[in-house]
């Protein structure tokens, strides 16, 4: 596949977007992505209610990031194949059933068939990623999708926040009700502002959509590292955020699901901050920025090992992990979007899946080490995975440097 400097497809559809409409997409994305993180502080009482084990509570998140993985690699890349105004609309539309039969699931198996469903519907906050970027002039797509971008980081973020203050007030699934009744909404406003979406140019089937994206990043190494760079990074992300209502809802804590989402804001805080880090690549910085946020990734877990003896120290751990993995996913995103720009549905598919895949990593593996050696190996997990993305990115820059010495 060539590289191009400007796509040629979507001609009619450009100058649309809006101040007015990016905010729009910036919620809807917000909204969607929380769906895949609300459970992380009800895990406790989900277990509970439906009597599953400590050491398998983190099926719950799992199940809900393979759902969203599926959709990333099913049904994101339909965006270069049908109107993204339809398959907008059509996903959220589905994602308020699956919301509501999450709040009504009435056993265990349901439950988690119902988690994976929303978290393939989910999805759609890719396809709003990419049709932003497709919607707006060269000149405000770098600020268009920025934009978009920072309603994801608040929504993961917030979700926690949310999830905690709704289920003290009237218990876990009205989360989820809650959800779908706000998702309905949005699809009523998106249903009077989405523009068709007019493509000169589409690939020639689904199937050869689906095969080309794998060939997409195989053949291309920078693909392939910061797809790693994604998957190690969000499997720290998630082994922390996953864990951490355990330890919290326990002795010597025992704080209550609002207190427990109120940690979202401390998170929140470090990733905002790493929101210009998309300007930094647009300046040549990519990598310099990469390496210092993985280090500091690194560097974060000695800071959350301190929990409880530490808790300021802990923290700025939370801190600084969550503007570690922000810039790093948001350069990964500035770095690779400029690759191919005739392709990004494939590309936003290919690339989190790999932060899917490190999702569900973090996920499940974090609550298996807590139920059998407690926080400070939750700490430790969480460093090997960071090791692992800074090892990634260090071999790959040597990699480039042997390469320009031999040419």
């Amino acid at each position: 596949m060539k590289r191009q400097t400007e796509p040629t497809a979507q001609p009619h559809s450009r100058n649309q977007l809006t101040l007015f409409m990016t905010c729009i997409f910036a919620i809807t994305a917000g909204l969607n992505v929380a769906n895949v993180y609300y459970a992380q502080p009800l895990l406790e009482t989900m277990a509970v209610d439906f009597n599953i084990p400590l050491n398998d509570a983190g099926l719950i998140v799992t199940l809900t990031q393979v759902g969203y993985g599926l959709g990333l690699v099913l049904l994101v890349p339909l965006g270069e194949l049908i109107d993204r105004r339809r398959l907008i609309l059509g996903q959220n539309t589905l994602l308020i059933i699956a919301l509501f039969a999450v709040a009504a699931a009435p056993t265990k198996t349901l439950l988690f068939i119902c988690l994976a469903a929303m978290g393939l519907l989910s999805v759609t906050v890719q396809i709003l990623v990419a049709f932003a970027a497709t919607l707006a002039l060269p000149a405000q797509r770098g600020k268009a999708v920025g934009m978009v971008t920072s309603g994801v980081v608040i929504g993961i973020l917030a979700a926690r926040i949310v999830s905690g203050i709704l289920a003290d007030i009237g218990g876990w699934r009205a989360v989820y009700a809650t959800s779908a009744i706000l998702t309905a909404v949005m699809v009523g406003i998106l249903l009077r502002i989405l523009p068709h979406d007019q493509i000169s140019e589409r690939p020639e089937s689904y199937i050869k959509t689906l095969i080309s994206i794998p060939v997409l990043f195989l053949r291309n190494q920078i693909l392939l590292v910061h797809g790693m760079l994604a998957l190690f990074a969000f499997a720290a992300f998630s082994t922390f955020w996953t864990a951490l209502a355990l330890p919290l809802s326990s002795d010597p804590f025992g704080y209550s699901h609002t207190q427990i989402g109120l940690f979202g804001l401390i998170g929140m805080a470090g990733a905002l901050a790493a929101t210009g880090a998309g300007q930094l690549a647009d300046r040549g910085l990519g990598q310099q920025t990469i390496s210092i946020s993985l280090t500091l990734l690194l560097l974060s877990w000695s800071m959350i090992y301190a929990l409880p003896y530490a808790f300021p120290v802990f923290l700025i751990g939370i801190i600084v992990l969550d503007l570690a993995v922000q810039a790093v996913h948001v350069t990964n995103q500035s770095i690779i979007f400029r690759l191919f720009p005739e392709a990004r549905n494939r590309l936003v598919s290919g690339y989190m899946l790999f932060y899917s895949v490190g999702s569900a990593l973090g996920g499940i593996t974090s609550t298996i080490t807590y139920s059998y050696a407690g926080w400070g190996s939750v700490a430790v997990l969480g460093a090997i995975f960071s090791a692992a993305a800074l090892s990634v990115w260090k071999i790959s820059l040597a990699h480039k440097s042997n390469a320009r010495e031999i040419h």
